[in-house]
């Protein structure tokens, strides 16, 4: 087979959150009835992708067939990449975990040409990659595309929530096409190639060890309520006939290992299954919130969720904090005062959180972890406290929170960046003593 198909071909997504997908980019390659025929298409060679064991149950089981230009069996040793510099894994204990609340300045677009892998940078996370628990939390800027270079984490899923830019995420199984306000996600395993149509990018990233997100129960919010799954979108096949040298990069127990083809790996030329990339536009969630009493807890603002073997205690909740309105009766309507169980790692893709008057930039972070004490800084408790509780809509924001279980240990380069603020304990001073 010698067909070339530009990036930007005619790309049709297929939508469902987790269904079971047959798309092929090539009309006939796609063997019927079979997953693995004696002679595939054209001579395609046929190629099972498990991110789940063979035995788990049906209603979890993840696993696609590919057919490809080239078995991906077919490469030389694997050798230990340079790159990486920043990026860890978990156990994450190379400095001791913080119970202070940490923020940090938005992450700088390097001054040196810096591609997606190169660009990433480790803030925290835990579990442990060996045991395929827990989540490691980066965040990257980049200013150019991947180039000859190709990318895939054998350590756990990618979630991709693009702060500023755009990123083209060219995969095995089709190309994603992301905005800010969107997010991807790149099975474990699946390689891709990183571009940037804006020339430069900044995002975040969480790395799933534990079990492969899906959508949260709905129990009495009812059928239709915050992410409905026909608006996540998997892309058709598309694939790359290239000769030439390609780098294939893989993340690998926490370390990133390197080897060259001289061919792009990107050759899936039909697939079918349940394991594939998806996107998912943020602006399509059904906001949810109080118009009686009380402000309402994050989790119905849930919009992935990975569980734990402890039932509604995630490995990794993500969660979102949309522009909506706040029409409650006689309540502080900004989020309150608490102390959690669970850690807590923010980031804001665009305009002003609600409990934060200032510090808190697009493109910046914060780390509340296990029963830290947060909630509204002095500036936004106080105008709460004297707002007019008329109906207004909160607007033009977006911030998200990726939530876990286990605490969230920072690396060390979190704890040293000169992006680390630290006067953040600030925001908290000079509350009134009540009088009673």
């Amino acid at each position: 087979m010698n067909v070339q198909t530009p990036i930007l071909a005619a790309n049709v997504p297929l939508t469902g959150f987790g269904n079971h997908h047959a798309t092929e980019a090539v009309p006939g390659a796609l063997p019927v009835g079979r997953n693995s025929p004696q002679k595939v298409p054209f001579g395609l060679y046929a190629e099972q992708l498990s991110g789940t064991a063979f035995t788990a149950p049906r209603t979890e089981n993840k696993r696609s067939w590919l057919y490809r230009l080239r078995p991906t069996a077919s490469h030389k040793p694997y050798r230990p990449c340079a790159g990486g510099r920043l990026l860890r894994s978990g156990p994450f204990d190379e400095a001791p975990p913080s119970p202070n609340r940490l923020r940090w300045d938005p992450l700088p677009i390097p001054a040196e040409p810096t591609d997606w892998v190169d660009g990433l940078v480790s803030y925290g996370g835990n579990g442990d990659v060996g045991t395929q628990a827990g989540i490691g939390i980066h965040l990257y800027a980049a200013n150019r595309s991947m180039d000859a270079r190709v990318f895939y984490s054998a350590d756990g899923e990618l979630l991709v929530v693009p702060q500023q830019g755009r990123l083209t995420l060219a995969t095995e199984l089709g190309v994603l096409e992301l905005s800010p306000g969107e997010i991807g996600v790149v099975p474990r395993g699946v390689r891709f190639r990183a571009e940037l149509p804006d020339g430069s990018a900044r995002g975040y990233v969480c790395e799933n060890y534990g079990s492969p997100f899906r959508l949260p129960d709905l129990g009495p919010i009812g059928a239709n309520g915050l992410a409905n799954p026909r608006d996540f979108e998997t892309p058709s096949a598309w694939f790359e006939d290239k000769d030439g040298p390609v780098e294939v990069v893989q993340k690998f127990q926490g370390a990133l290992w390197t080897c060259a083809l001289d061919h792009s790996p990107l050759d899936v030329v039909a697939w079918h299954g349940n394991l594939a990339p998806y996107k998912y536009d943020l602006s399509r969630f059904n906001t949810i919130n109080t118009v009686s009493f009380d402000h309402p807890d994050p989790s119905i603002f849930t919009v992935l969720t990975s569980p734990s073997e402890i039932a509604g205690t995630a490995n990794c909740d993500f969660v979102i904090f949309p522009p909506r309105w706040m029409v409650a009766e006689d309540t502080f309507r900004p989020p309150w005062f608490h102390r959690n169980v669970m850690s807590e790692f923010m980031g804001l893709i665009h305009g002003a959180y609600d409990a934060k008057e200032g510090g808190f930039a697009p493109g910046g972070a914060s780390l509340h972890n296990q029963m830290a004490g947060h909630g509204p800084d002095l500036v936004s408790w106080e105008k709460a406290t004297q707002a007019a509780l008329k109906p207004h809509k909160i607007d033009n924001t977006l911030a998200f929170m990726f939530e876990s279980r286990w605490v969230i240990r920072p690396t060390r380069w979190a704890l040293d960046s000169e992006t680390c603020q630290l006067d953040y304990d600030d925001c908290w001073a000079g509350f009134p003593k009540a009088r009673v």
